[in-house]
């Protein structure tokens, strides 16, 4: 048949050159099955506002359902979109005295950012249970290595001892704000813009809180020309999307640094690694350097996305075509990038004697040591720094000899005679005593990461309920949906 589109107000149609430069259907692969759900809510409600008939409503969702089992392999890719190319297959189908009847009293504007919204929505919920199974596999590596010490750097310099419990718990917590943001942008997305029409809403007596209802959303975008118009939730998304894999990203470049010779804290399953072509003995964390590499497309995403929409003009144009496929890439990349980083932390083999031996290179308990300087003799802090930091500068191991030595120098008088000991120094030295001492909440103390992690488990399990509750709201809904389906068909 002809182009159900462009048969009126266009006497002409583009040639392949400009259809494939205007065209969105291989970017609409995404909202097929949610354009199926959005009609089949679309249809029902037009049969429920008497606006079509009970025997054209059976038709169509009939017709929509063979659709949707062909698959969008079936439909007509010479079509601008994917609305277009599913609504002709519908009248080839059904006829158009029926079919034709389907899009009463909507746009593809409103459509298609329903769409949009309702294929993200489970994009974000698959990405928030991915997340926490990272989130689940780093308190899990964490509680097995409560009392594995290593170096805590600033600056990639050796600071002072932790423990790698400490470290990976640092990872999770920055991750679980992530899921926290995820969580409330998805309050955003889940929100309804169908029944806006192409901005002015539409003359048609439709019910748009039943069309939200059928497709599991939780409110209206009430206003109909914002409802088309806004890409404001796929700029958060994208935004929180960035976020996560800025963090994933640092997580891949330790795991790099930690697979070097030089450092040797961990080794990559061989799974995530590869070889030389060259060289036969090498095995590179291709996989971390890859990770850490997408985190630029995943910028690069936002700043297209960002870019596209700015400046322009309420209501709805063509240039938000663009901008969408910037969300799924983003969404993509991001989602595999999780999956990636959660199998390379369960799978890395820990070398913690290597670890534990590097935890005092570089005089790490230097701090501890100026602060027993401060307990044991009454002295100011900034007077201890100054006397640990001549102590840096020298060679061979501290003793309370050398600390007299330069404290004479300093004060004028010997520490030793003020209360500080030999054994004093010793404990304050000893990266394990440093740790044990650091038993405030947050701290590297072995009893308090033992509480942390207890503590984490406990917020796991929360945030778990929490997406299960989501998922449930949404798959219900839908499930919901396809069974009015069947029971409208079978009626007539």
């Amino acid at each position: 048949m002809s182009n159900i589109l462009r048969r009126g107000r266009l006497a002409s149609t583009p040639d392949e050159d400009i259809m494939e430069f205007t065209s969105s259907m291989n970017a609409d692969k995404w909202i097929f099955d949610a354009d199926i759900m959005v009609d089949f809510a679309h249809t029902i409600m037009l049969k429920e506002q008497g606006i079509i008939k009970d025997q054209d409503c059976s038709s169509i969702l009939n017709g929509l359902l063979r659709i949707r089992e062909e698959g969008i392999e079936k439909l007509d890719h010479t079509y601008e979109d994917i609305h277009i190319a599913l609504e002709s297959r519908l009248i080839d189908m059904v006829g158009e005295d029926v079919g034709g009847r389907m899009h009463s009293g909507r746009s593809r504007n409103d459509e298609v950012a329903t769409c949009i919204r309702l294929t993200l929505r489970e994009e974000m919920l698959a990405l928030m249970e991915e997340l926490h199974l990272l989130r689940c596999t780093l308190c899990s590596v964490a509680s097995e290595n409560t009392e594995t010490l290593m170096p805590g750097f600033t600056h990639l310099q050796h600071a002072q001892p932790t423990t790698l419990a400490h470290h990976l718990i640092a990872h999770m917590d920055a991750l679980g704000r992530d899921g926290e943001r995820f969580l409330s942008a998805y309050s955003r997305v889940n929100l309804c813009p169908l029944g806006a029409a192409a901005f002015a809403s539409t003359g048609f007596n439709i019910n748009r809180e039943l069309t939200s209802q059928l497709l599991g959303f939780d409110g209206l975008v009430e206003n109909s020309m914002d409802a088309v118009s806004s890409r404001d939730f796929l700029i958060e998304c994208t935004a929180v999307l960035t976020n996560l894999m800025i963090n994933l990203s640092k997580m891949a470049e330790e795991l790099v640094i930690w697979s070097t010779s030089e450092f040797a804290f961990i080794e990559l399953d061989d799974r995530y690694a590869s070889t030389s072509s060259i060289m036969p003995q090498k095995k590179n964390p291709d996989t971390a350097e890859l990770l850490r590499g997408k985190s630029g497309v995943i910028v690069g995403s936002l700043m297209a996305l960002i870019t596209t929409c700015k400046a322009l003009p309420l209501s709805y144009n063509r240039d938000l075509q663009e901008a969408t496929p910037h969300m799924w890439k983003a969404m993509q990349t991001t989602r595999s990038s999780v999956r990636m980083m959660e199998g390379m932390v369960r799978t890395m083999m820990v070398n913690r004697e290597i670890m534990a031996s590097k935890s005092t290179i570089g005089f790490t308990t230097a701090t501890e040591l100026a602060d027993t300087l401060v307990r044991a003799t009454g002295i100011p802090f900034r007077t201890a720094h100054q006397i640990v930091g001549v102590l840096a500068r020298g060679e061979g191991a501290i003793c309370l000899q050398q600390i007299d030595t330069v404290a004479d120098k300093v004060l004028g008088i010997k520490l030793s005679s003020k209360g500080l000991t030999e054994e004093m120094v010793s404990e304050a030295l000893d990266p394990i005593s440093n740790i044990k001492k650091r038993n405030i909440i947050g701290g590297p103390a072995f009893e308090e990461m033992e509480k942390t992690i207890i503590r984490r488990k406990e917020t796991l399990k929360h945030a778990k309920e929490e997406i299960s509750a989501l998922r449930n709201g949404s798959e219900t809904s839908l499930n919901k949906l396809i069974e009015l389906v069947k029971q409208y068909i079978s009626k007539t």
